[in-house]
Parts: structure tokens; C-alpha cells; sequence
């Protein structure tokens, strides 16, 4: 099998590398924080010595609630807000962002997000769109969705740490959640998520919606066996389900990640050597940030 691409949910890494790595432990000489660049850089480095990519891709939320998810159901990740529409992160950690984005031009990453588009869905379109084979790299559940052993995308789910990786097939998802990969966005808008504000169908937690769609399929086939009285469904379900429709209908395409995202112009081929190594060389000593780059640089030669 030919090497993989890595997709890379920045924000899901910068964020764990953050609160992962006391702000003490990694900084400056004038005592700048610098532990959410140390900590992404040494991930990438532990990934790419593991994994073995030969194509690396960094996703960004360029629009971290986007206007059409909330459009659909306003409480998306309203609880997260910190003013106007501007996400709550921890003001150390937007500062290190820059600076870890210029670290990453220079050795040669590309790191974009799509006005509009999450995260997520950068990672979407290239899951689907880039040479196979495709590593998503990520902490978020909702990227289960996009494992397809047919095409050879897997998800490196990185909830308990890179070190402790969860290389999801289609096996995997099915065993950890009991519905097939492609129905994961249906399960997630029926169970629901409140770390994205998402309510879910009262009453319906994770066991009955898996068995629901192992019954009768994904949202849309659910709610259309609704109007058959001999569909089976227990009376209670029946119920809360028909009184969830206008949701389902909302809820659905705002867990379905996009996979048609215009992305930009970009090389994911990984550099045989830093793309500008005096730039490397200057954030490394102005940041403190020499061990991590050369990990990573010497990751990518090796």
C-alpha cells in the first residue's frame, strides 16, 4: 500500500497541546508561553515517525460556527461563544496560533481553512478528495463519519492523546458506537452532543439509536418509515421521534461534514528539507522552540 496522506485537525491538536502542557514547562526566556506550539510540533513528529505520511495537510477552522450551521440549529455551539461570535480560547493559547502557523510555512506544511467551512470540513473534502490513503488525525468524534475502508480512509482518533491512538476502521466504529461508519453523522444528530450544543431526540440516547439505524437506516430512512403504522417502532419512540422531525431534518446536515469545500491551491508533498531553514532558524531561537523543530525536522528527513 502506498504511503499515506495525514489530515491534521490543527485546532483539535493545538487545543489538547495547550491543556496538555503547563504553560510553566514551555517558554520563552522572557517567559512567553509557548507549550501549544511545543506540544503540536512534537505530535506532528511523533505522527509522522509512526505513520510514515508521505503528504501532510493541516486543517483550520477559518469559521469556527458557521453562519449556515447555526442558520439550521441556533444553539450549535452557542455555549462556547464568548462574545458576538467569537469562540472562547484562552488568550496564551491565540497568541501561540501565529506563531505556530509560521513555524509550519516555513518548514514547509501547508495549514489552511475555507471561509465558511470548519475544520472539519477541510478534512472532509480532502478525505475525499486527495489520493488514497488518507489518515485523518483528530479528537472529534464526528469525523468517525468519514472512515471508509473502501477507499482506504481511516480515522486516527487522538481523544486520550497521540500517544494513545484509536486507528478507526470501519471495524472500529462499528464495535465502539454499533452503527456503520456512514450513518455516524444520523447516530450523532439522534444521541445528540452538548459539546457542540446539539440537543439530540429526547429520550433517545446512544443504545437506541444505533438500534434504530441498524433497523431501518439512516435519519431520513427513520423518519420515513414514521407514516408506515407497521414499521414496528415501540410506541414511546414513535412518539418522540415524530415530534423531532423539524430537528432531525435541521440536525442532519449540521453534523454531516462537507466534503465539497473549495479548497485552496496546495502542495501536501512533505519537504525532504525545511522550505525556508533562516526563517525555521529565527522562530526557533526567538520562540524557544529549537527541540520541537528539530524533532519534527528530522521526522520528516528520517
Amino acid at each position: 500500500m502506498s504511503r499515506p496522506l495525514l489530515a491534521v485537525d490543527a485546532p483539535s491538536l493545538y487545543f489538547r497541546a495547550f491543556h496538555g502542557i503547563p504553560e510553566k514547562a514551555a517558554q520563552t526566556a522572557a517567559g512567553e508561553p509557548v507549550n501549544a506550539i511545543r506540544g503540536f510540533l512534537d505530535m506532528l513528529a511523533q505522527l509522522i515517525r509512526t505513520r510514515r505520511p508521505d503528504r501532510l495537510v493541516c486543517a483550520l477552522d477559518a469559521d469556527w460556527r458557521p453562519a449556515w450551521r447555526v442558520e439550521l440549529v441556533p444553539s450549535y455551539k452557542k455555549h462556547r461563544v464568548a462574545h458576538g461570535d467569537v469562540e472562547e480560547v484562552p488568550a496564551s493559547l491565540e497568541k501561540q496560533v501565529p506563531i505556530l502557523l509560521e513555524t509550519l510555512a516555513a518548514i514547509g506544511i501547508p495549514a489552511f481553512g475555507v471561509k465558511g467551512y470548519e475544520a472539519d470540513d477541510v478534512l472532509g473534502t480532502l478525505a475525499v478528495g486527495q489520493p488514497a490513503p488518507v489518515e485523518v488525525v483528530s479528537g472529534d468524534r464526528d469525523l468517525f463519519q468519514l472512515v471508509d475502508d473502501a477507499r482506504g480512509t481511516r480515522l486516527l482518533y487522538c481523544g486520550r492523546g497521540v500517544a494513545k491512538l484509536e486507528d478507526a476502521d470501519e471495524a472500529l466504529v462499528l464495535a465502539k458506537y454499533g452503527v456503520p461508519a456512514r450513518w455516524y453523522a444520523d447516530f450523532a444528530a439522534m444521541r445528540g452532543d452538548p459539546s457542540d450544543g446539539l440537543p439530540g431526540v429526547a429520550g433517545v440516547g446512544e443504545k437506541t439509536a444505533a438500534r434504530l439505524i441498524e433497523r431501518y437506516g439512516g435519519v431520513e430512512q427513520i423518519v420515513a418509515a414514521l407514516d408506515d403504522p407497521d414499521a414496528g417502532f415501540a410506541p414511546g419512540v414513535r412518539t418522540k421521534l415524530d415530534a423531532s422531525r423539524d430537528y432531525l431534518a435541521r440536525a442532519l446536515p449540521v453534523c454531516k461534514v462537507a466534503t465539497d469545500v473549495p479548497l485552496p491551491d496546495f502542495d501536501p508533498v512533505l519537504p525532504a528539507a525545511p522550505r525556508d531553514p533562516d526563517a525555521l532558524l529565527a522562530l526557533a531561537e526567538r520562540w524557544n522552540l529549537a527541540g520541537s523543530a528539530r524533532r519534527l525536522v528530522d521526522a520528516i528527513a528520517g
